[in-house]
């Protein structure tokens, strides 16, 4: 089910909402839970049910496991390393052959001129997201870092359906604690309109902003013509600002309804397209994957405790495998790589110790990442090169309108004419760009503005004004991160 539909908003919403709480005025806390994880199953199975048994399957192992990974000692025959490993390698596996599976036949293929037919499997939704929640929470298990839970607790800490399809990635101790007080278990009517608020705003980036830009990028990056200069760049900015505020979008609406509940979801972004660097970046983009990535792979592969040399290797491993995560496919790992070696390139230049002005740091920080999102987008190797081609070897040509405004740099061989026919005479998209741009860097993120929300007037008109995007649901489509 998609938060951007009206099944969802005027259906399933409402009725989870006042269900739950009307059993917890009644007293009925353990029935509550046990709703509230059924609505989640009901809200997961929406797009597929034949993968319900699969999340059932691994709550159930996880939730087993993490318990006698909690004790102080498990069994004479086996020890808690090995246990942990076990779950590990069950929780990869499982991934692994449903995200997987063809990729690797594909390439084992490739390399021995094989035939062996694909699987061809479905990707079941969320898996990328509940198996790295529940890796971390048998690690943490095994760090005697959980406390006893039921399994009740455990599922509704797994499916609880605001952030269960694409996250934020949330930590076991960030989430069971909220969900036993006994004061978020009634109506909060500020919780209410900030929720409220917070969700109209993700869904007005969605519907308006990422939707309007989506059709931009897949223009450019499908269409399989050779592009310009501007094409490219307008197809390559056009899906930078798709993914950002489509997937920031939907932790805002996440992060709403969550709220809603009397639940605080962690924070997933904070403006990453203002920063100065590339760590920096990676401390505002998808902040719960990056917390994962550091806590549970760079530093027990040693983060910086070995040597620049081990960091180094760290560094890059861990954002390899971060790019693996996010999509079976070479353009991922082509991605990873870019990003494992460009913090590799910022750690060696902060050791330079040299300064450089914030507004170069900035530009050349958003044009990496802008480069790095061709191979994020792209579906084959060679539709990044065709698009990157296009980028920085293809004509440059400027709209006939501009002619009379810029004639003098004719003389560097500039021309004026059509300047696409993959946009026809859509100059307006330059315009969409800039105030994509300006919306990133120069206004305050939804995190902030959910730190000074009020109950007044003002926040009152911009929610109703956000919800206006309601009736842009006809186009309904799913969230890019669905697809990870």
């Amino acid at each position: 089910m998609l938060f951007n539909s009206y099944e969802f908003i005027f259906i399933f919403l409402p009725i989870s909402y006042f269900i739950y709480f009307y059993l917890n005025k009644k007293h009925l806390t353990q029935s509550s839970k046990a709703f509230l994880v059924f609505a989640s199953l009901v809200f997961y199975s929406w797009w597929n049910i034949k993968y319900l048994p699969l999340i059932l399957i691994s709550m159930l192992f996880n939730y087993t496991l993490g318990r006698e990974l909690s004790k102080a000692k498990v069994s004479k025959t086996i020890n808690k390393k090995t246990l942990l490993a076990i779950g590990v390698f069950f929780n990869l596996a499982l991934l692994g052959y449903y995200k997987y599976s063809d990729f690797f036949l594909i390439n084992v293929n490739r390399v021995f001129n094989s035939h062996i037919e694909l699987l061809h499997l479905a990707l079941p939704l969320a898996i990328s997201f509940f198996t790295f929640q529940q890796i971390a929470y048998l690690v943490d298990s095994y760090r005697g870092e959980t406390k006893e839970y039921d399994f009740l607790n455990y599922a509704l800490f797994v499916t609880f359906f605001p952030q269960l399809i694409a996250g934020p990635i949330v930590h076991h101790s960030e989430m069971m604690p909220q969900f036993a007080k006994l004061k978020n278990k009634v109506v909060n009517y500020k919780n209410i309109a900030l929720g409220l608020f917070i969700f109209s705003m993700g869904l007005f980036k969605k519907v308006v902003i990422a939707d309007t830009f989506a059709k931009w990028a897949t223009s450019g990056f499908d269409g399989g013509a050779t592009l310009n200069m501007l094409e490219a760049w307008s197809a390559t900015l056009s899906y930078t600002f798709q993914i950002y505020f489509d997937f920031s979008g939907y932790t805002d609406m996440a992060i709403g309804v969550a709220l809603l509940f009397n639940i605080n979801l962690p924070q997933n972004f904070f403006s990453p397209y203002k920063a100065l660097n590339i760590q920096d970046f990676w401390r505002r983009w998808h902040i719960t994957l990056s917390r994962f990535l550091r806590d549970y792979i760079y530093i027990p592969l040693g983060g910086n405790r070995k040597g620049e040399f081990r960091t180094y290797t760290n560094l890059f491993t861990t954002f390899l495998l971060g790019g693996i995560w996010h999509g079976a496919g070479w353009t991922f790992v082509i991605w990873g790589i870019l990003h494992g070696a460009a913090l590799v390139i910022h750690r060696l230049w902060k050791k330079l110790q040299i300064n450089m002005p914030k507004i170069l740091a900035w530009f050349i920080t958003f044009i990496f990442i802008n480069i790095a999102w061709v191979f994020f987008r792209a579906n084959t190797f060679n539709d990044a090169i065709r698009v990157l081609k296009g980028m920085f070897l293809g004509d440059f040509i400027l709209p006939a309108s501009l002619n009379n405004y810029l004639k003098p740099i004719k003389s560097f061989g500039i021309t004026f004419g059509n300047w696409s026919k993959l946009y026809g005479t859509q100059e307006y998209l330059w315009l969409w760009l800039l105030g994509g741009l300006f919306i990133v860097v120069a206004l305050p993120n939804s995190m902030e503005l959910k730190g000074k929300f009020k109950t007044n007037i003002i926040y009152l008109t911009l929610t109703l004004i956000f919800m206006l995007s309601i009736f842009m649901l006809y186009r309904k489509t799913e969230f890019l991160y669905f697809n990870f």
